[in-house]
């Protein structure tokens, strides 16, 4: 499969083939069903973020016994080891740096 130069930004969950300010954290490279893939993560860490938004509410429930903190930090470490793999060195050191691919 044909890779083409994707644009992601993690904080916004965007994934765009033009290079601007709002949509670049990292850059990489992907095939159609590889961003589907990612698109994928993305979707599902905003729908545990819209149910961690309604936990933060009940003020007994701690962040570490709340499921839906796990499924939002799964679905973002997902995401990030994805474009760690999709990416170039320097973008794999950037990442290896932030110390949030367990393992790394």
């Amino acid at each position: 499969m044909e890779k083409q130069t994707y644009y992601v930004s993690i904080a916004d969950g965007e994934i765009s083939k033009v290079k601007s300010a709002n949509t670049y954290s990292f850059e990489i490279q992907a095939s159609d069903i590889e961003i589907v893939q990612l698109r994928q993560y993305f979707d599902e860490a905003y729908q545990a973020d819209l149910k961690t938004f309604v936990r933060s509410h009940i003020p007994f429930l701690e962040y570490h016994h709340d499921p839906e903190n796990h499924e939002y930090d799964d679905s973002l470490q997902k995401a990030y080891q994805m474009i760690y793999s999709l990416s170039n060195q320097e973008t794999q050191e950037i990442i290896a740096q932030l110390g949030i691919i367990d393992g790394l």
